[in-house]
């Protein structure tokens, strides 16, 4: 009997190209995550490719008992139930960078927005306002010579250093695990306690999982320690921030400004605050997902079922499960 690949069919994924790409050998289902084709399939599925969702449980693993692996498509696991995963003995394991490019693509896109006022520059324009009402009182910001903090130099913060060092930024980053001098060198990175990216960054951006530990790791202090002509971006996972806190730091005018693509509830309601506020841009968690990275997610996430299927280690073990 062929190994069975379980994919979840989503709106997010471009399921003519899985299919194109699905290894020879394999029998590869795509059906809705609790549909009845999705059930059906369950119990002889070797590998559950898809994204996180809390749906996976003790439940669904009882019922594919011949499952090894559960494959993600994305870079953030939050959504997982890792206990109910590390109770069945099932790696679970991120998209190997697949998605890297276009979010620290996004994350410069919204530092130069904000920076620049770009939503207010085309309601201005579309408006008829031209340059708006408040020529001689508006401030747009260049990156060159400005001070990126990075927080969290993993995969995805060390292409934002490297799109920084382009524009002309000087790099500093805080992370748990650091880097070694020779890969800072190569990086032309510099390692900073947290308070001291937070206190001297120009703009501070967000690299993060969310975990227990990184649950508003970024709070009313810490915006706090922010310079007052900084901007804040945050291209991770919302509930890093504290938003309510954040919200407050936005409207009282104590930090410059927030260029977001998560939330701390998402979709946000529709009377979240933060749509009203002049100084923020907001894009609908869509960093990472591109035309262009489809076929870098399946192909990773293929390439994990083959390894296991030949009896190998998967590559990208979430850390909590790792070891």
């Amino acid at each position: 009997m062929a190994p069975r690949i379980l994919l979840m069919d989503n709106p997010l994924s471009a399921m003519e190209i899985a299919r194109e790409i699905a290894p020879s050998g394999m029998e590869l289902v795509v059906a809705p995550l609790g549909s009845p084709e999705f059930q059906a399939a369950a119990p002889g599925a070797d590998f559950l490719v898809g994204f996180g969702n809390r749906a996976i449980g003790a439940e669904f693993y009882r019922a594919a008992p011949r499952l090894k692996l559960f494959q993600l498509l994305s870079a953030g696991y939050d959504t997982v139930d890792i206990e109910a995963a590390r109770a069945a003995g099932i790696p679970v394991c991120n998209n190997g960078g697949a998605n890297s490019t276009a979010v620290s693509e996004h994350a410069i896109m919204l530092m130069l927005a904000t920076c620049r006022r770009l939503v207010w520059q085309h309601e201005s324009v579309a408006a008829g306002r031209w340059r708006g009402n408040d020529l001689a009182g508006t401030k747009l910001y260049e990156l060159r010579d400005k001070t990126l903090g990075i927080v969290g130099l993993g995969a995805i913060g060390k292409k934002v250093a490297r799109l920084a060092n382009a524009f002309g930024m000087r790099v500093q980053y805080y992370d748990i695990r650091r880097v070694s001098e020779a890969e800072e060198d190569a990086l032309s990175v510099r390692f900073r306690l947290l308070g001291e990216v937070l206190a001297t960054s120009d703009i501070v951006s967000l690299h993060v999982p969310l975990t227990p530990a990184s649950k508003h790791m970024i709070g009313a202090a810490e915006l706090a320690a922010m310079k007052p002509t900084a901007y804040l971006v945050n291209t991770c996972r919302g509930p890093v921030v504290d938003e309510a806190a954040l919200i407050a730091a936005l409207s009282e005018g104590r930090i410059a400004g927030a260029g977001l693509d998560v939330f701390d509830q998402e979709p946000p309601p529709a009377d979240n605050p933060l749509f009203r506020l002049p100084n923020v841009v907001l894009t609908p968690h869509f960093a990472g997902p591109t035309w262009d990275n489809q076929q870098a997610r399946f192909r990773n996430a293929f390439d994990n079922c083959q390894r296991v299927a030949r009896g190998e280690k998967p590559l990208w073990v979430i850390p909590e499960l790792a070891g």
